[in-house]
Formats: C-alpha cells, sequence, structure tokens
C-alpha cells in the first residue's frame, strides 16, 4: 500500500531535496507538507497546507499520515533572538513528535545536529540536545535522529560564515580520518537518501551520528 509521508521544512535545502525524492518514490502516494510558505511546485502528490508552524498543534486533525520527516533548522544568525530560537530547533521537532504519538504515527526522522548535547555549555548544541532527549522520551516506535556535521550545498538564502567555513571544510575533509571522520561536511543528498532509507528499513539505531549516515547512504544500495 503506498503511504503518505509529512514533510516539515520542505521549503529549505535539505527538505526541498527529500520532498524532490519523494515524489519520484512509488511508495509514496501522497506528501504533506506543513510550512509557512509555498514551496511552488504543483504536483497530485502534493498536499500542501500554509500555517504557522510554531503552532503545528493547532492542526492535530490533518497531522495524519504514515511517517514524518521533520528537517526543521535555523541559525543564530538568523534567529539571534534565543526565545524565537529554541521555539523552532526545539519547539517544532517536538511539537510533531507529540502529534505522531498523538495521532499513532509510527515513523518520526528528524534531523538535529553532531555535537547535540543536553548539558553542552553551547546554547545551539544544547537545544539540539534537549530536542532529542525530549522526542526519545516519546517512544515512538521507530525514531531515527540524523546527527549531520556540516550541511554542504547551496543555499537560496545567504550565509556568509557558513559559505567561508564550507570552503575551509573542503580543504580541511581528508584530512579528517579515523575518529575524526564525523566531522567531515556532508550532502544534503547523503542525508535525504539515508533518511528515506531508514523509513523504509529496519536500524537498531535511534541515534546516527555524520559518518554513520554516509555508511547507510552507500551501503544499502543508494
Amino acid at each position: 500500500m503506498a503511504k503518505t509521508a509529512i514533510i516539515l521544512g520542505a521549503t529549505g535545502l535539505t527538505g526541498g531535496i527529500l520532498l524532490k525524492s519523494l515524489l519520484k518514490d512509488n511508495r509514496y502516494s501522497k506528501i504533506k507538507l506543513f510550512s509557512r510558505k509555498t514551496v511552488g511546485i504543483s504536483h497530485p502528490k502534493i498536499e500542501e497546507h500554509l500555517i504557522n508552524v510554531l503552532q503545528l498543534n493547532t492542526i492535530a486533525s490533518n497531522f495524519i499520515g504514515n511517517e514524518v520527516f521533520c528537517c526543521i533548522g535555523t541559525t543564530n544568525a538568523k534567529t539571534p533572538d534565543k526565545g524565537l530560537y529554541r521555539s523552532i530547533d526545539y519547539g517544532i521537532p517536538v511539537t510533531a513528535a507529540e502529534l505522531c504519538k498523538q495521532n499513532n504515527i509510527k515513523t518520526f526522522i528528524v534531523i538535529s545536529a553532531l555535537g547535540a548535547d543536553s548539558k553542552s555549555n553551547v546554547f545551539y548544541n544544547r537545544t539540539k540536545g534537549e530536542m532529542e532527549e525530549t522526542v526519545l522520551t516519546l517512544e515512538i516506535p521507530k525514531t531515527h535522529i540524523l546527527q549531520p556535521s556540516l550541511i554542504g550545498g547551496k543555499r537560496d538564502e545567504k550565509r556568509v560564515g557558513e559559505y567561508f567555513f564550507k570552503q575551509l571544510m573542503r580543504i580541511i575533509n581528508p584530512l579528517l580520518i579515523s575518529p575524526l571522520k564525523k566531522y567531515r561536511s556532508i550532502n544534503p543528498e547523503t542525508i535525504v537518501s539515508a533518511m528515506v532509507w531508514l523509513a523504509n528499513n529496519e536500524f537498531n539505531r535511534k541515534r546516527i551520528v555524520s559518518d554513520e549516515i554516509k555508511e547507510i547512504h552507500t551501503k544499502k544500495g543508494f
């Protein structure tokens, strides 16, 4: 039976690539999008809901599907207000996971970040870590938390600091070996292929760090 997928963050880099991947995947007959702006794609599979994603709980009756992919995230530069930052990076994924629990959706896959740690002194890492811990307490049967390092690829929005760091990582990546491999930058297409594989196969790890994401991508037939 063809499935219904829900994507949060389809207007972003990784979420947009995920959307295009699922549109071509015959295992999915419907893709529900919840976002504040349109993705600008017309397709019979797409069911688009333009909403305030900070208030996901107000659309609980429409939050029905087989799988939820959460690709939501922001940056300190884009969202300097820490309260709003937490509402996005913690509030949206946690609310989505709560709706999965409420509506008996058994698969929840969310993008976090390498270095996520609820005990960290770094606000960004601590917020991601607290999100992960809260999501795991909900015990959704098939939960996978992906922890990528710096995500490569070209974004529509300009992130000057990130751009220069990406150029630096292109030089440094080959030098990061053995336990440091997980710090190599990662392509969004690699993350997407791993997410789709995880949604459709059994895998016993809940938290999956960056180099393991790449291993899933390369070893599972992509």
